[in-house]
């Protein structure tokens, strides 16, 4: 069924045989893009010699007398390609070719304009109007056929590409989903994983304890933590899990719990005693178990540096063990700082590794900064790391400044020596401070 306008403008229907008898060899495959196509000339005859070739080779057609028409069937019914007189009365080819590209589609259309015009100036105004090709009048059958076959080619290629973007859009609408969800996922990540450290400031009466956490993302690979072992002893540990995301907060999940401050009878750095009471082992036996446990129980290629602590309070003596972990810095009650420690490996690399213990004795008004690599790694603009010797300039300049304030602080001097307070690594320390003697009276 095809729709055509009378002299008057008038839309009238006849039916076509897409496929007509005897004629089958003479008829392409059905076009995926072109199907429908309207043709327009004031020629009646113009109109039925185009159509008569149309309709043979399997296209559904529509005429129409003037662009006006042809206007009303393109709303109403919208051609895949037309073919357009230039000079029609009334409104024009070229002038019907602007209208029809002004008129919202779900599909490109293709335009033709039939002309005996030559000029060059005269095809590139039609070219600027919005037609897509040009046909000499009177018009070659052969060469219509050719003409249509390449607009096939472009409107396919449009649609194909349509299709494609809507598969992307539909690709990108259902990434944005989950994006979003697993957003949501992460942010309640970094609110259990902050929980860890709940306790961030502790005051032991001759000593505080300050924690920091600071992840690179959402969460990250470093933990702090402290836990009791008597009324005058306390665990403090640094941990730093290589990697970052989300496999590296698991780790140190699950290695909170193997030095809880909860539950000591799961704290690998305590053993019960015959009365039922917990006593601490030695620092370097505790990262000596952990190695073990690492290796031969957990199926992970990660390994961690922890620098573990044992605190008296009642006397300010440290016994450390460094694996792997940067040097703690100490700072005395004058100011000065320096770094101490003994090095060692990583946890989880070689089978058997031992762990070296140091110790550190603190008077009143000293203090101990344990602290991961993304403190002393932080780098500048120009690549330059802060290292040992910039801590121990940050800690003087905030010689005064005691506690929380002290680590907020020196988050404030790592976002002005890099330039970014988005660090590329996870920031975490643990300040020790052993309360100054304030004179008596």
């Amino acid at each position: 069924m095809t729709f055509g306008l009378s002299s008057k403008g008038n839309i009238v229907s006849h039916s076509i045989d897409l496929a007509p008898a005897g004629e089958a060899s003479d008829a392409p495959t059905a076009p995926r893009a072109i199907r429908h196509i309207l043709v327009v000339d004031d020629s009646r005859l113009q109109r039925r010699i185009l159509a008569a070739s149309l309709k043979k080779w399997g296209f559904a057609i529509t005429e129409a007398d003037s662009g006006e028409a042809a206007l009303e069937i393109c709303r109403q019914t919208p051609p895949d390609l037309v073919l357009s007189d230039w000079m029609m009365p009334g409104m024009s080819g070229i002038e019907f070719c602007g209208r029809f590209r002004q008129m919202a589609r779900e599909n490109y259309g293709y335009f033709i304009l039939l002309t005996s015009k030559s000029d060059k100036a005269e095809i590139a105004s039609g070219l600027d109007a919005g037609a897509d090709d040009f046909l000499t009048k009177p018009v070659n059958p052969g060469e219509l056929r050719a003409r249509i076959a390449a607009g096939e080619r472009i409107l396919q290629m449009e649609r194909e590409l349509t299709q494609k973007n809507q598969l992307v859009s539909s690709t990108l609408g259902e990434l944005r989903a989950l994006y979003d969800s697993l957003d949501n996922d992460l942010i309640e990540a970094k609110k259990l994983q902050q929980s860890l450290v709940s306790d961030r400031h502790r005051d032991y009466g001759t000593a505080e304890v300050s924690m920091l956490l600071r992840s690179s993302g959402h969460v990250g690979g470093d933990l702090v933590g402290t836990y009791a072992i008597s009324d005058t002893r306390i665990g403090l540990y640094g941990i730093d899990v290589s990697g970052h995301g989300i496999s590296s907060a698991l780790m140190t999940a699950r290695l909170a719990g193997y030095l809880s401050g909860a539950a000591p009878e799961q704290n690998v750095a305590m053993r019960r005693m015959p009365d039922g009471t917990f006593a601490p082992h030695p620092p370097g036996q505790t990262i000596a178990a952990l190695n073990n446990l690492f290796l031969n129980e957990m199926e992970t290629e990660h390994y961690f540096t922890l620098l573990l602590a044992d605190v008296d309070l009642a006397t300010g003596r440290v016994v450390m063990a460094q694996a792997g972990h940067p040097y703690p810095a100490v700072q005395r009650a004058d100011g000065t700082v320096e770094a101490v420690g003994c090095g060692g490996l990583p946890v989880g690399l070689i089978p058997g590794a031992e762990f070296q213990e140091f110790e550190v004795q603190l008077a009143p008004g000293d203090r101990l900064m344990i602290h991961s690599d993304g403190v002393t790694e932080c780098a500048a603009q120009d690549g330059t790391l802060l290292d040992d010797d910039g801590l121990g300039r940050i800690l003087r300049d905030l010689r005064g400044v005691r506690a929380m304030a002290c680590l907020e602080s020196l988050i404030w001097k790592l976002a002005e020596f890099s330039g970014d307070d988005n660090f590329a690594d996870d920031v975490s320390a643990i300040l020790l401070e052993i309360k100054p003697i304030r004179p008596s009276g």
